[in-house]
């Protein structure tokens, strides 16, 4: 597993914790401590959970925006969080492809998620990635 997969995974898990956990629950510091994660990925995921935390007014209103008849609350919490995640990534990460971005949420929704998660995730996502005009444009055959 690439560094950058295992500290979206790490991210991912953090993103969840304090989702159930709430911004002010004291064991949240105490997450990061519990992983042997090299020094690169805690690194990572740090910065990409501070990124969704900095973010989540927008992040989840292009979130509520691409999921259509989906509210955030009934979203599953693994989706959610995983999707906050990557539209961080697509808003805030220009040195990361939209469609790097998008293929590793997929990737770790077949791993986290339920069986409907990476059609969900994938679809949403390329919405995202379409509204904020990151989405590469299909090569021509020459």
């Amino acid at each position: 597993m690439s560094t950058r997969r295992a500290a979206r995974e790490l991210a991912l898990q953090a993103l969840y914790q304090l989702d159930l956990a709430g911004e002010g629950d004291p064991t949240v510091p105490l997450f990061w401590s519990h992983f042997d994660a090299e020094p690169q990925a805690q690194t990572f995921a740090r910065e990409l959970v501070d990124g969704v935390a900095a973010h989540r007014e927008r992040i989840d209103a292009l979130i509520a925006a691409s999921a259509e008849h989906w509210r955030l609350p009934r979203l599953s919490r693994v989706d959610l969080s995983l999707l906050r995640l990557a539209t961080f990534e697509l808003l805030g990460r220009a040195d990361i492809p939209a469609s790097v971005t998008i293929d590793e949420a997929i990737e770790i929704a077949r791993r986290f998620g339920s069986e409907d998660s990476p059609a969900f995730v994938n679809g949403v996502l390329d919405h995202i990635a379409q509204v904020l005009g990151v989405k590469e444009k299909p090569k021509s055959p020459e």
